[in-house]
């Protein structure tokens, strides 16, 4: 099977996903309700009011966290050149759960969707931080200095993040299930802004492959075919930055996104960024769109945390990964 028309398939289960995503819930909604509720909109049916105002909001993010967290962790392994990165190896996630627990201890920030920029904000610092980091001393930037820099920040602010949490325990139970990793009670309206962010970053990523492939080659390589490494690096990085901590405000911590959908894609598509990259864009969202359909459904009427069920899943491939002893490329 070709590369294009794998990548059509994966666009037909996308879209398969999407329909079950709006279909399952506490209360299932049969196909032809969900059909007439965009082709005769009804505000007096209550299938009409669950899928246009709850499930589609919640299927669009879980698409777009899911892609971005997938292009993230892929151009994340790119730029280390090591097989078991992911987009916390920026600190982001630890630097989103600082902001938030700050936001909420000094601010009493309780809601979901003030979170969202605290979370982001969090996020870019981190980012910021690691990259400013790496760049210092002699020598130019490298894998190694990112993966140390990278360590360094989501230590400190777990640390900064214990600390505030010891001082104010009802901080605990303000984030704890933002932390889990879930997509309820997020506004589409207040997210709108950093949907368009994600959007924006997997567009990017994409014009970028072509760079993401030709620096892989090799350090030497690259500068004697004339690229400018720092440049592409740096663009790189802006871009995880921007699509991980877009994904990790709207969601919370998700892991094993960024880290298992690169190596599937790697695995059944190719190597290549210019088909890599999409892919990643497409299983992402598959992923995470089940992953939230099942956490609807286990323990109704409750939900589990999506985070969690990443996690179920996400455990026995990364166990997998290291025993194997990952290869990357």
């Amino acid at each position: 099977m070709s590369n294009t028309l794998k990548l059509w398939s994966a666009g037909v289960v996308l879209l398969l996903s999407c329909v079950l995503s709006l279909a399952v819930g506490a209360t299932w909604i049969p196909l032809s309700q969900i059909f007439a509720a965009f082709v005769h909109p009804d505000p007096l049916s209550v299938s009409h009011v669950l899928v246009t105002t709850t499930r589609l909001s919640r299927t669009l993010m879980a698409m777009a966290v899911g892609a971005s967290l997938a292009v993230a962790g892929a151009l994340m392994q790119a730029l280390t050149r090591n097989p078991l990165a992911s987009p916390g190896l920026f600190g982001i996630n630890a630097g989103a759960t600082f902001f938030i627990i700050l936001g909420s201890s000094l601010f009493s920030l309780a809601s979901p969707d003030a979170w969202l920029w605290c979370a982001f904000l969090g996020a870019a610092v981190a980012g910021s931080l690691v990259w400013l980091i790496g760049n210092m001393g002699q020598g130019s930037l490298s894998p190694l200095r990112i993966v140390l820099a990278g360590a360094a920040m989501a230590a400190l602010f777990s640390a900064f993040s214990q600390a505030l949490l010891v001082v104010n325990q009802d901080g605990l139970d303000t984030v704890l299930f933002w932390l889990a990793g879930s997509l309820t009670e997020r506004s589409l309206s207040v997210a709108a802004p950093l949907l368009l962010c994600g959007v924006l970053g997997l567009f990017g990523a994409m014009l970028l492959a072509g760079q993401v492939n030709v620096l892989n080659a090799g350090e030497e390589i690259a500068t004697g075919l004339g690229q400018r490494t720092g440049l592409i690096r740096l663009m790189m990085a802006v871009l995880v930055v921007c699509l991980a901590g877009s994904a990790v405000a709207l969601a919370g911590s998700i892991g094993f996104i960024g880290l298992l959908v690169p190596h599937m894609v790697r695995k059944g598509l190719s190597i290549d960024h210019r088909w890599l990259l999409p892919g990643c864009a497409l299983l992402g969202a598959i992923v995470l769109l089940l992953a939230d359909t099942l956490s609807r459904v286990l323990i109704l009427p409750q939900e589990v945390p999506v985070g969690v069920m990443t996690a179920l899943f996400g455990a026995p491939f990364f166990i997998l990964l290291a025993r194997r002893g990952g290869r990357y490329g």
